[in-house]
């Protein structure tokens, strides 16, 4: 997987470069505010003037020490693709003006703090007249270097998918969904020349949906424009329901080239000067709770652990302590929620726990009783963490399209006990693409003599994609299909769906004892397409009881 810095994306705890983050009020002799008749004109009295639109709330321009990097294509930086006719207000409190736009049940506000190289930016939505909730700021050609998975050049690359999947003459693959990262795995995202950074400081997603596990949009860029997004519902790839209500703040940051400041990262952001604003829906810190564990027992110490909160209104995530399995997360609002603890990103317990403004819920140990791991098998392919990550070409799809050169075959046959066998069965199975792969095993003539249940576990599928199998000449039922997103992953980045264990109950009668067992794997669906985009389905683990 690309590093952070080859895509503009770091995580948690980045240090403070270019000493551009938070800066001091006394810096600021031109803060405020003007009406230029089609805008509201921000000086925020450090090196950044954002101008926004009185008519559709759409962010018009971002002028950066004098230089204008705001803009392409005719349009503008807004919530979801723009909001049209709005009703658009401005007022100072001290040393914050704060815009507030409406339309609809969209509620969009940008607030300048005196001093600073930034705008805060809320979203507040209330109910699901839009399909999408996302903030999507939109920058000139040429400003920043052109470079990544997350990138493409539309006048010589290929579209080979959608409109948004492209070729490059070398065979790699581009688009806007390949930045190749969780939301867990990142604070910030953006573009640096190395002179000027602009990014954006995500917020705590906690009316977002799809946990702490969820990939999206990050950004993307070509020669024709780059874009910066903070995406918290985008209905691709989404495992839950939208989410309502107020969420941010996130930050859109100027800085001299390096990281923005750690002390904009959600987790850190002193937010008691917004109490006072009077933003709609706004809990401060005084209004949320926190839960903090002693600890997790039952730990694979391969595998790092998190622990998730969601309800219907909210989530959050906090990571575990290696070792100890500790945990703690803060500024939860009120609730009841639902607690998972994920090995990876696999499931492996649930409990409830309820959070009280002003509160600190403590809870004792939890003792992990749902890791199929700690099963007794005669053969395994793969782990269960909830990825496929131990298989072929895993970690590429992760920033790539399943045709890209880089990729290895996705057919070929796997034989147990010839070594490094997860790393030749395909992440990815398609009906039309790899359909009957076959895996090779022997038993013992004790083994043979009785039923096993054979294990295939999924990440996500595709058009009902869904594995049946055959062992020998035993052919398994047709399996039902689970619930699963029903717009394309596989394809755009993500393996991310829900996590589904097929069971088959072979009979002893299917096995062989004096020669090679054959399992071979189907991809069926009641649903067509063609190559990658046929039904398919990606693997999390195989394995026979014992």
């Amino acid at each position: 997987m690309l590093g952070a810095s080859a895509i503009g994306v770091a995580v948690t705890g980045a240090a403070v470069a270019g000493g551009t983050g938070l800066l001091s009020s006394a810096s600021a002799a031109a803060f405020g505010y003007s009406d230029d008749g089609k805008n509201y004109v921000v000086d925020t009295g450090a090196s950044l003037v954002f101008k926004v639109s009185k008519t559709t709330g759409d962010l018009t321009s971002l002028a950066y020490k004098g230089k204008e990097y705001e803009g392409y294509g005719g349009r503008h930086s807004h919530v979801e693709s723009g909001l049209g006719a709005s009703t658009v207000t401005v007022k100072r409190s001290g040393q914050t003006v704060l815009i507030k736009v409406v339309h609809g049940a969209i509620t969009q506000w940008y607030a300048a703090r005196s001093g600073q190289n930034n705008v805060y930016l809320w979203t507040d939505k209330a109910d699901a007249s839009f399909t999408a909730t996302r903030f999507l700021v939109r920058l000139k050609p040429g400003m920043f270097p052109n470079e990544g998975p997350d990138s493409w050049i539309e006048a010589s690359d290929k579209v080979i998918e959608a409109g948004d999947v492209w070729r490059r003459a070398d065979g790699t693959t581009h688009s806007k969904h390949y930045s190749g990262k969780r939301v867990i795995d990142y604070d910030h995202i953006g573009l640096t020349t190395g002179s000027v950074g602009l990014w954006i400081v995500r917020s705590n997603h906690e009316k977002a949906s799809g946990g702490p596990f969820y990939r999206s949009l990050l950004r993307h860029s070509n020669d024709l424009g780059a874009g910066l997004y903070e995406i918290l519902h985008y209905n691709q790839a989404q495992t839950e329901p939208q989410r309502f209500g107020l969420q941010g703040p996130y930050v859109l940051s100027f800085t001299d080239g390096g990281a923005p400041s750690a002390a904009l990262s959600h987790d850190r952001l002193d937010t008691s000067w917004v109490d006072g604003l009077g933003i709609t829906g706004w809990v401060g810190a005084a209004g949320r709770g926190r839960v903090a564990g002693v600890g997790l027992k039952g730990m694979d110490a391969k595998y790092p652990y998190t622990v998730g909160f969601a309800n219907a209104d909210a989530q959050y995530w906090a990571k575990a302590a290696a070792g100890t399995g500790a945990f703690s997360c803060k500024g939860m609002l009120p609730g009841t929620y639902t607690l998972t603890v994920f090995k990876g990103e696999l499931a492996v317990h649930t409990r409830s726990v309820k959070v009280t403004a002003g509160g600190a819920t403590a809870m004792n140990t939890i003792s992990i009783t749902g890791d199929p791991s700690t099963a007794r098998t005669l053969w395994r392919l793969g782990d269960w963490d909830g990825t496929p990550g131990e298989f072929k070409n895993a970690e590429l799809m992760t920033y790539a399209h399943p045709s890209d050169a880089r990729a290895a075959k996705w057919t070929g046959n796997v034989t147990l006990g010839g070594g490094d066998e997860a790393a030749s069965f395909p992440a990815y199975m398609w009906k039309e693409v790899n359909d009957g792969v076959q895996v090779f095993f022997r038993l013992t003539k004790e083994q043979a003599a009785a039923a096993h249940t054979l294990r295939v576990g999924v990440t996500d599928a595709f058009a009902g994609g869904r594995p049946r199998v055959t062992v020998n000449d035993w052919v398994s039922p047709v399996p039902a299909a689970p619930s699963q997103p029903s717009t394309r992953s596989l394809t755009t980045g993500s393996y991310r769906g829900n996590n589904h264990v097929f069971t088959f109950n072979v009979p002893a009668t299917a096995w062989r004892t004096d020669q090679d067992n054959v399992l071979k794997l189907n991809i069926v669906s009641g649903s067509s397409g063609t190559a990658f985009l046929s039904p398919g389905t990606s693997f999390d683990c195989v394995d026979l009881l014992a």
